[in-house]
């Protein structure tokens, strides 16, 4: 059988598993497109993760009481692990962890712009947790039913885990709701701040995108940026109801004929320019990031050599 024929027959049966949303795993062929995206994709979403540590965790030691520390480090700690497993997926594809994160240092890698707002005051906590873990809920149920084996089975507890983080945040801004008059302000300022940057979270709009089409045709996604955004915004509000907020958006409306909100959209220069660099907090992100991964050197070598001592202990035994 020649080499040609062979590599057809590959790509037909990966066509054929697409086809019938079967898994795709690491050692099945897979085109090298679509292992270029899938590291991409899972990168961008483990380096978010771990980004995603520092607004939060910079209140840690500021927290109102001993249980709110111990629900702040709880979460922090969640997000620590989410980017573990995820940077685990991505190895499965022949790209080491240093190898990504030397990336994400260089600027060669992304992570979600929602990170690179700052985190002002206390309530910023419950907000994040209630509408940016809200959006990432939106965003990663579907990758579930992703393609790829490891990144579907990864989202799995990912997800169970941040449908807890934003209740827990839900729950924060309810008990400020039902305090003073300031509290009741500081709520509704940080949900001014934090909801256009939501709502960047999904991407670009789809005529935009330059990657959902394709991540689509191979069940990386199944949903495009806009959608996701619409399921975003018809669930946060009767939430923000409930919790006796409003959203920055005066074309915010519900539209009987559709089913669905109308809402008025997001200053995309703005997010263009914080993925290109010029966000609030970008440079600080990136400089904690560099700063933990070289003060962590030693800790990855002492484990490295430990690893390499008691393998050849076994092998000697």
């Amino acid at each position: 059988m020649s080499s040609a024929v062979a590599d057809h027959e590959l790509e037909a049966h990966f066509d054929a598993t697409i086809e019938h949303a079967d898994r795709i795993e690491p050692r099945d062929w897979m085109p090298d497109g679509y292992r270029k995206s899938l590291v991409r994709q899972i990168a961008q979403h483990a380096h978010s993760e771990i980004i995603g540590m520092q607004p939060e965790g910079n209140w840690i030691g500021r927290a109102p009481s001993l249980r709110r520390k111990a629900i702040l480090l709880a979460k922090v700690q969640d997000e620590a692990g989410h980017g573990l497993y995820l940077y685990s997926a991505a190895e499965t594809l022949g790209v080491s962890r240093d190898e990504l994160t030397e990336m994400l240092i260089s600027g060669k890698q992304k992570y979600s712009s929602i990170f690179n707002y700052p985190t002002l005051s206390y309530t910023d906590v419950g907000t994040i947790g209630w509408l940016v873990d809200g959006a990432a809920i939106c965003n990663q149920v579907p990758l579930c039913r992703t393609s790829f084996g490891p990144y579907g089975r990864a989202m799995i507890r990912i997800c169970k885990e941040e449908s807890f983080h934003q209740r827990q945040g839900f729950e924060l801004l309810m008990t400020m709701m039902r305090g003073t008059d300031e509290q009741r302000a500081m709520v509704q300022e940080s949900v001014n701040r934090f909801w256009w940057p939501a709502l960047m979270m999904f991407g670009p709009p789809d005529e935009d995108s330059t990657n959902t089409e394709q991540s689509m045709t191979w069940g990386i996604k199944t949903h495009t940026n806009d959608e996701l955004r619409q399921r975003f915004v018809d669930m946060s509000v009767p939430q923000a109801k409930a919790l006796g907020v409003t959203f920055p958006d005066p074309e915010l409306v519900w539209n009987e004929e559709r089913g669905q909100h109308d809402f008025g959209q997001p200053d995309w220069d703005e997010f263009w320019a914080v993925v290109k660099g010029d966000g609030p907090c970008n440079a600080q992100r990136i400089v904690h990031r560099k700063r933990a991964w070289d003060e962590g050197a030693w800790v990855r070598e002492a484990a490295l050599a430990f690893a390499n001592d008691s393998s050849r202990k076994g092998e000697s035994a």
